[in-house]
């Protein structure tokens, strides 16, 4: 009965953040490839009604919602095919096909023409793989777990290994080394896609891509393949905490559903998660606030100041960027710190380390609303081309699939259609964020009372994180 309870709390908040949202105005707007369109009321209208829609569905959730629901999710096999889709062939097609499309991109990225519309490998590891399984996770699951090719590898490496009586010993993974790894890993790889240049570039890119590769190998033999996959990968980090927002969830090698959002609440509070979540929304945060003109105004100057002191141009944006990147992630980071500082001055004798990790699952829905709203137009329109490359993925004039003459449909959403398929994103995310913070608070604090007090302030981090999504998308359109 709880289950059912925690499914339809959930399914009526979200209903009602749809329902308010209903009642915004409609100003059309499109971030990426599509210009915006000119505002029928001020901006600011829009965003302080999104920030109205927070604020009344904090006062629902304290009024309906008096009791955790969520700390304990239930999952059920899917009846039929859960077997068949968990299991282990499945996943040793899955893990095939992730090697074999790895050795395509590393190739096409040092054999083909140097061209990002030309090759292949720009467009797959920076369209396809990293914006596509985002969506991918959201709504099947974990789904990279089973497509890594650095797991897969490494799997199959060890079974290797133990049928010749050479099984490898792997040494303890540190406790305290928690998921930093990952956060790490994801840092360096937002910086090669934002400030180095390197997208550009098919050689530089899958370069990168191979000296991930030969450390991600050296780490699962060191510390074993599930072991790092679970900790120090950072693209299986990352894309398992995107999967917990899905209804879908493995047990056991049998595929099931869960209530949704059902997968944060159970996130283990390891060393380095608030880092990890941290990088997730600030290297958005930063690629947003990068594409208006305040960046451009400040960045010209600062270029202008590396280039007095000696640097070339390329250099100085360089560092520029790289100084934006790490601001980002140090906003996020220290806003997210604000809140639990005044969540911590309501009682309850809680310290700030666990109040940080307690409640940082909440975030795992605004970082996943800031990568949907901020891609949307650049993956619904650049991941078409991968249609053409796949038939001529080194720029040669093949045409392996007889698609090599497909062309980008700009046409597939309208502005309008992309501004509300946006903010639906934006809103919804925060009040799920909202939903599982309640929840958690509850459990936390065993008193409806304290635990509502003590959300005043991750109401605030809320608004402030909605009202950063929507100014950036403002931002980035301008």
């Amino acid at each position: 009965m709880r289950d059912r309870g925690g499914r339809r709390a959930v399914a009526a908040a979200l209903a009602g953040a749809l329902g308010a949202l209903a009642l915004v105005p409609s100003p059309a707007a499109a971030h990426g490839l599509v210009q915006r369109a000119d505002l029928p009321i001020p901006e600011e209208w829009f965003i302080g009604a999104a920030a109205v829609v927070l604020v009344v569905s904090f006062v629902g959730l304290a009024v309906l919602w008096p009791s955790a629901r969520m700390e304990r999710h239930g999952w059920r096999p899917l009846p039929g095919v859960g077997k068949a889709l968990g299991s282990r062939a499945v996943e040793i097609v899955c893990g095939l096909i992730g090697v074999a499309l790895l050795a395509v991109t590393v190739w096409a990225g040092y054999a083909g023409q140097q061209g990002p519309q030309d090759n292949l490998a720009p467009t797959f590891v920076l369209v396809i793989v990293w914006v596509g399984l985002v969506f991918a996770s959201v709504l099947l699951g974990d789904v990279f777990r089973a497509l890594s090719p650095w797991r897969a590898a490494g799997r199959a490496t060890g079974w290797l290994l133990a049928r010749l009586g050479r099984a490898p010993r792997h040494r303890e993974y540190p406790e305290w080394l928690g998921r930093w790894p990952a956060a790490a890993a994801l840092l360096v790889f937002t910086w090669v896609e934002l400030a180095s240049g390197w997208g550009e570039h098919p050689a530089n890119l899958v370069t990168y891509v191979v000296v991930y590769s030969a450390l991600t190998w050296i780490a699962m033999a060191i510390y074993g393949v599930e072991t790092w996959n679970r900790n120090g990968e950072g693209f299986a980090v990352y894309y398992n905490l995107f999967a917990r927002l899905s209804i879908f969830e493995t047990r056991d090698r049998v595929l099931g559903v869960r209530i949704p959002l059902g997968g944060l609440p159970g996130l283990a509070r390891e060393p380095g998660t608030v880092a990890m979540v941290a990088v997730m929304i600030g290297t958005v945060t930063f690629d947003g606030f990068s594409q208006g003109t305040t960046w451009r105004d400040l960045s010209t100057g600062l270029n202008d100041d590396w280039v007095s002191l000696g640097l070339g141009f390329d250099q100085a944006a360089r560092v520029t960027s790289t100084l934006g990147l790490l601001a980002g992630v140090a906003v996020v980071a220290s806003f997210y710190a604000l809140g639990i500082a005044g969540a911590r001055s309501v009682g309850g004798d809680y310290g700030a380390e666990r109040l940080r990790r307690g409640f940082v699952h909440s975030l795992v829905p605004i970082a996943m609303v800031y990568v949907a709203a901020h891609y949307l137009t650049y993956f619904l329109f650049q991941g078409q081309a991968i249609a053409y490359l796949a038939s001529d993925p080194i720029g040669k004039g093949w045409d392996l699939f007889g698609t090599a003459s497909a062309a980008i449909d700009y046409s597939i959403i309208s502005q309008e259609g992309t501004w509300f398929v946006q903010v639906a994103f934006v809103v919804i995310g925060h009040v799920a964020a909202l939903i599982l913070a309640h929840d958690r608070a509850l459990a936390l604090y065993g008193q409806a009372k304290l635990a509502v007090r003590s959300q005043y302030w991750m109401l605030g981090v809320m608004v402030g994180f909605t009202t950063l999504a929507l100014w950036l998308l403002k931002q980035a359109n301008a």
